[in-house]
């Protein structure tokens, strides 16, 4: 039976999607943003606190909210990083769609690859996916590695993929003071966005310092501990330079 390693679960997510959405939170990712909220989803293996699910588990949970959920929700599988549990994503999909759910998937992109056996398994994914957000960490490659940890061509491949096959993605910008909100930059990525023909939405994020103390918790230093959220002002001049709304 497949199994999922689930972090989290939230039952209402109202930013996670459309509608009201039963968020589905999974343990391990690659990546080490400066910022992340979820550091505590980082480790691969089954750590404390994450249990093991499967997806028809899941779906019978999530179904006993689903009078809230209205014409537009469903579930969304965040992190973490949900594919790097492909084969679990897909069965839960697939059950998914059988029963008339709607699927979305939080994702930051950096397992994608167009080679086999993950490009095959991400193809028949797509086939029960209504839609991604995506994230656009940093548009540079080295800023980009700086920040997270990883390189960012692969991500930017994805968007194209994803591009090919007119599947709908909302894409998401951190706002990281210092970090993400150089005009310049913000420009570049808008100008990326504007080679795609399925962006259906951007969204400008603020950074907060809300989950400072599971880093101190976990003993992981952080390097933007002194950082401030960034101000109104330059949240909205982010919005305009990349169309968000």
């Amino acid at each position: 039976m497949i199994q999922g390693r689930i972090h989290s679960i939230e039952t209402f997510g109202s930013v996670d999607g459309p509608g009201v959405r039963f968020v589905i939170f999974v343990q391990g990712c690659r990546m080490r943003c400066l910022y992340c909220h979820n550091v505590d989803t980082w480790e691969t293996e089954p750590a404390a606190g994450c249990m093991l699910q499967s997806p028809d588990a899941l779906l019978d949970r999530a179904e006993r909210y689903r009078p809230y959920w209205g014409k537009d929700g469903g579930i969304t599988v965040s992190g973490g990083e949900p594919l790097l549990q492909l084969d679990f994503l897909l069965d839960l999909f697939r059950k998914a769609r059988a029963r008339n759910i709607g699927t979305c998937i939080d994702t930051a992109g950096q397992p994608f690859t167009r080679d086999d056996p993950f490009f095959q398994k991400f193809q028949e994914l797509m086939e029960v996916t209504d839609l991604l957000l995506l994230d656009i960490k940093h548009i540079d490659p080295q800023a980009h590695l700086q920040l997270t940890g990883q390189p960012n061509a692969n991500i930017l491949d994805l968007f194209r993929y994803l591009s090919e096959i007119g599947k709908p993605v909302w894409v998401r910008q951190v706002l990281v003071p210092g970090y993400t909100d150089d005009p310049a930059s913000l420009r570049r990525t808008r100008e990326f966005l504007d080679t795609l023909r399925n962006v259906q939405k951007v969204e400008v994020l603020p950074y907060h310092n809300m989950a400072l103390f599971k880093w101190e918790a976990l003993g992981i230093p952080n390097k933007l501990k002194d950082v401030v959220p960034p101000s109104r002002e330059a949240v909205e001049r982010a919005e305009k330079i990349l169309g968000a709304g």
